[in-house]
């Protein structure tokens, strides 16, 4: 078995995934890439930091995203954040006009880093782990998605009343994952800008939040 550095309770639950000859390849081809001089974003140490920051049994809702960022600097290892100083990408920016409009929350001065949502029990997972530098979804052949997709139905499976934002076409993908008796399923369009201001008006924030008080559970402070 492959040694993954990973939290704990995520290495218990996801032990037969790393069993499984495809992350064996995985892991090999990211081996082979950095022997080759390849950079590839997150940082090593940051690919799983969506986990270590948010263990299984904290997870309260799940935002998936589909690709680190392909830029110097900007992936951690959480969707749609950057570290601190580095300015909120197009598609947070939309997610914290969303915030500001839903909640009535003054979000105009924030930053990037989501890494406050995380400690909260927002699990911020990408589908796809790592990109190689400026080549976007260069990665997605490699086995991740195999790998988030257990990821998905293990925490579908193994808790209730969690709260799924499923953004964009991709993402809405996921749904059949998801036990949707046992979860709330949100779905909208991307909040990029791409998307023409579709996202707008999704309401997702309050709606996870009501539903997480309605279950006895503690509200996210978005």
């Amino acid at each position: 078995m492959i040694d993954v550095k990973i939290e704990p309770g995520w290495k218990e639950l996801l032990k037969n995934e790393f069993e499984k000859e495809y992350f064996a390849r995985l892991v090999e081809s990211l081996h082979e890439q950095k022997r080759n001089g390849v950079v590839i974003y997150p940082p090593g140490s940051k690919i799983f930091n969506a986990f270590n920051l948010t263990p299984p049994d904290r997870v309260k809702a799940v935002i998936l995203g589909q690709d680190p960022y392909h830029n110097p600097g900007q992936a951690h290892g959480l969707s749609f954040s950057v570290p601190e100083g580095i300015a909120a990408p197009p598609s947070l920016k939309n997610i914290y006009k969303e915030i500001s409009t839903d909640l009535g929350i003054d979000t105009s001065s924030r930053g990037g880093d989501l890494t406050r949502w995380a400690r909260q029990g927002v699990f911020l997972l990408n589908a796809v782990l790592t990109v190689r530098a400026n080549q976007p979804a260069s990665h997605s052949g490699l086995g991740w998605k195999e790998f988030t997709d257990a990821v998905i139905s293990l925490l579908s499976s193994r808790r209730e009343h969690l709260v799924f934002m499923l953004w964009g076409n991709y993402a809405r993908s996921k749904s059949g994952l998801i036990d949707h008796n046992k979860h709330l399923v949100l779905e909208a369009a991307h909040p990029s800008p791409l998307a023409r201001g579709a996202f707008f008006g999704c309401r997702h924030f309050s709606k996870c939040n009501n539903y997480l008080i309605a279950n006895g559970i503690a509200p996210i402070v978005w």
